[in-house]
């Protein structure tokens, strides 16, 4: 299964939490967004902040996405700052006022700077492409696990592809629960 460690900046939900839903997404990826702004909060209500679900993103920028990459760096230079979360959601619900634009840039310092990083440090983060080598590895890594499109979903032992409706991640979510209340703890 693809997870991330436990204190990972971008994930979220308990540590003991005996299920993972790991999101693969693109941030200007308009059916990711569908899912953010459709089941996203749904899914952190009744199971992450419940503590029954560990929920991580995997960066999966597309090429066909040209703004994709430069987000995914916003997000991740964020997530140093533990700012990751505020960043996630901040890109998903402007989405439609940076996927156009030439040069982002401006537009995304301006909401890691209402989302509380560190202007200075960030700006350095970014400029230098400090966490494109995690962005690769989490594309690579997904790749390895056969996702071609975005968004897709890892629950458990089951898959998920594309921004499906909360009924059908509440089903996958309560298959899984059920397994690993059946197997020992870990």
């Amino acid at each position: 299964a693809i997870t991330r460690r436990p204190g990972d900046a971008t994930s979220q939900g308990s540590a003991s939490a005996r299920v993972w839903l790991v999101e693969v997404s693109d941030f200007q990826c308009p059916y990711c967004r569908m899912w953010h702004d459709s089941t996203y909060s749904a899914v952190v209500r009744d199971y992450v902040a419940t503590g029954k679900v560990r929920l991580a993103y995997l960066n999966f920028p597309l090429q066909m996405h040209v703004n994709a990459l430069p987000a995914a760096e916003a997000a991740m230079c964020a997530s140093v700052q533990s700012k990751f979360w505020p960043m996630h959601d901040a890109l998903f619900t402007s989405q439609e006022k940076w996927e156009r634009l030439a040069d982002p840039s401006a537009f995304f310092d301006s909401l890691g700077t209402r989302a509380g990083v560190d202007r200075t440090q960030w700006t350095t983060c970014v400029t230098k492409h400090l966490m494109r080598p995690l962005i690769e590895a989490d594309k690579s890594r997904s790749e390895q696990r056969g996702v071609q499109s975005t968004p897709s979903f890892f629950i458990g032992d089951e898959t998920i592809a594309g921004a499906q409706p909360y009924s059908e991640f509440r089903a996958a979510i309560e298959r899984q629960l059920a397994k690993a209340s059946k197997s020992p703890a870990r």
